[in-house]
C-alpha cells in the first residue's frame, strides 16, 4: 500500500498560489464567516485564515454571536459582498440550528462564493459553466491525477476503469460524481439504499468515499491494488479518522490517501486556488 501524500500536493498548490497572488496588482481579500464558537470551527477558520496569508491572500476576520438572526447574519453579508478586493466567501459550517442555512449561502454574492455551495453558484457548477468549483470535489480528483493514470483500460478495448463513488453528499459525492462525469467516466454510486454494496466495492478499481462512517472500508471490501480516495471524517476518542480502515486495508489496497493529512490539505489549496481565480477576474 502506498500513501498518497495530500500535504505534499498541497504545498506544491499553495507555492504556485503564492508565485500568482504576487503578480496581481492588489492583494486579494477572502472571509470565512464564522457564528458561534464552536472548538472545531474556530480551529478551522483559524487554519484556513494561516495559509491564506501565507500565500498573501488577505484573511478578512467575520465573526459573529451565536445569537444572531438569519436577517442580521444576511445583512453581514451583504456588507461583505462590498468589501474592496473581496475575491470569495465562505461560511464556515455548521451553522447554528436556528439560523436558515440555505438564505445564507444564498447571500453570498455568486461570483464570491469559493465554496460552490449557493444555489446559482452550485448550478453553475453541475452545468460546467464556471471556473469554480466544490474544493473537496476537485481535491479528490487532484489526488486521483498525482497517479498519473489512464482512467481508461486499454486492456477492455478502452472502457473505464471501475469507479465508485461512497455516498452521494454535496461536498463530496455529488461533486466527485459529476467532475467524473465531465471526463467521459461513468462512475458508480453508492448509497445507504443500495443492495449488495460489498460486491460492488470487490470489483472497484477506484474508490472515493464521503460518508464520514469512520473506519468503514476494510480489505475484506476491496479488490487487490485498489486506489483509495478517503474524503469521509468522523471523530474517535478524540482523534479524527477516515472512512477507510488503514489498518485492515493495509495489505491488499494499491493506494490510499490518509485521513488526515490526504483530501484535507488539498481541499483548503483548491478553496484558495478558487480565491485566485475570481481575484484574477477581477484584475
Amino acid at each position: 500500500m502506498i500513501i498518497i501524500d495530500g500535504k505534499k500536493l498541497s504545498q506544491e498548490i499553495l507555492s504556485k498560489i503564492k508565485n500568482e497572488v504576487v503578480k496581481l496588482p492588489f492583494v486579494p481579500v477572502f472571509c470565512d464567516v464564522l457564528v458561534g464558537d464552536d472548538p472545531s470551527s474556530v480551529q478551522y477558520v483559524k487554519m484556513k485564515a494561516r495559509m491564506a496569508e501565507k500565500v498573501g491572500i488577505h484573511f478578512h476576520s467575520a465573526n459573529f454571536p451565536a445569537s444572531i438572526t438569519t436577517e442580521e447574519l444576511i445583512k453581514k453579508i451583504e456588507v461583505l459582498n462590498k468589501v474592496e478586493n473581496m475575491c470569495g466567501i465562505i461560511i464556515q459550517l455548521p451553522l447554528p440550528m436556528h439560523l436558515d442555512k440555505r438564505a445564507v449561502l444564498d447571500a453570498i454574492d455568486f461570483n464570491l462564493d469559493v465554496d460552490c455551495l449557493g444555489t446559482m453558484a452550485s448550478e453553475k457548477f453541475y452545468a460546467g459553466d464556471t471556473n469554480l468549483g466544490f474544493p473537496t470535489g476537485l481535491a479528490c480528483m487532484m489526488l486521483l491525477d498525482l497517479l498519473k493514470m489512464d482512467l481508461t483500460d486499454p486492456r477492455h478495448g478502452g472502457a473505464s476503469k471501475k469507479i465508485i463513488v461512497l455516498g452521494q453528499g454535496e461536498l463530496v459525492g455529488k461533486p466527485v460524481a459529476t467532475l467524473l462525469k465531465f471526463r467521459n467516466l461513468s462512475p458508480t454510486i453508492i448509497t445507504s439504499k443500495t443492495p449488495n454494496k460489498e460486491e460492488l466495492t470487490k470489483e472497484a478499481d477506484i474508490i472515493v468515499s464521503g460518508m464520514g462512517k469512520g473506519k468503514y472500508i476494510t480489505g475484506s471490501m476491496i479488490k487487490s491494488g485498489a486506489i483509495l480516495i478517503d474524503a469521509g471524517t468522523s471523530e474517535d476518542s478524540g482523534s479524527i479518522i477516515g472512512d477507510v480502515d488503514l489498518e485492515s486495508v493495509k495489505n491488499v489496497a494499491g493506494y490510499v490517501s490518509p485521513v488526515p493529512g490526504g483530501v484535507g490539505p488539498v481541499t483548503v489549496a483548491c478553496l484558495l486556488n478558487n480565491v485566485l481565480t475570481v481575484a484574477k477576474k477581477l484584475k
